[in-house]
């Protein structure tokens, strides 16, 4: 696995059993999820709080489709998920308003784009400046923006994985917190590779949430 630090433009290879699963803050740290789909991801931060390998708590999911799936993991896991549809709002930045009210109503810290599949605007990332997250299907900054696996296909990439960030105003550009490498089968589709990066996608995220807030608490 990669973790490429952001004042350390060298990545470095290390295990991931070697960095910081455990954010030093003094209490949990309370984060918001933003969710578009399955929310497979929100659940894994879900299951990494229950065996106490994440010290954190998830205070609220927004999701901005209707039919998400990641609203009946919410319920599941007895936590409140807000329906902002997108499609209600004339300007993203009149989303993003709204969402930074709820996640300001529920004292949110740290703000989790897991599958959230809207671009953000200042309005957000003011509020939450350096403390917004984004994981994406690539090594970036090879294949930003949408359909990440496709691309990779289409280049013909031997590797490609899967990237956790900071978020900035420019897409999938934010410093890298934590990278994982999925090689590429000759007879993969667009699918069976999404699965095998989504393995890893399951598997870094909670260690670059504790790693992201370990440095600003440090």
């Amino acid at each position: 696995m990669l973790d490429s630090l952001a004042t350390d433009p060298t990545p470095s290879l290390i295990s991931p059993d070697m960095l910081p699963y455990q954010s030093r803050t003094t209490g949990p740290l309370k984060l918001g999820v933003l969710a578009s789909g399955n929310g497979s991801n929100f659940e894994i931060m879900i299951e990494a709080i229950a065996s106490g390998q994440l010290h954190a708590q998830v205070q609220v999911v927004i999701y901005n489709n209707p039919g998400a799936k990641v609203a009946a993991r919410a319920e599941r896991w007895g936590v409140p998920a807000i329906l902002l549809n997108h499609r209600e709002y004339d300007r993203r930045e009149y989303l993003d308003a709204a969402i930074v009210e709820v996640l300001q109503r529920y004292e949110v810290e740290w703000v989790v784009m897991a599958g959230w599949m809207r671009i953000v605007t200042p309005v957000l990332l003011d509020a939450f400046e350096n403390r917004a997250i984004n994981i994406h299907p690539s090594l970036l900054p090879s294949f930003p923006g949408v359909r990440a696996i496709e691309q990779a296909l289409a280049a013909g990439v031997k590797i490609t994985g899967c990237t956790v960030h900071l978020v900035v105003p420019e897409v999938d550009a934010g410093p890298i917190l934590m990278q994982a490498a999925v090689p590429v089968m000759p007879d993969d589709t667009p699918e069976s590779l999404h699965a095998r990066v989504q393995v890893m996608e399951h598997r870094i995220l909670p260690r670059a949430i504790a790693l992201a807030a370990s440095r600003t608490s440090s």
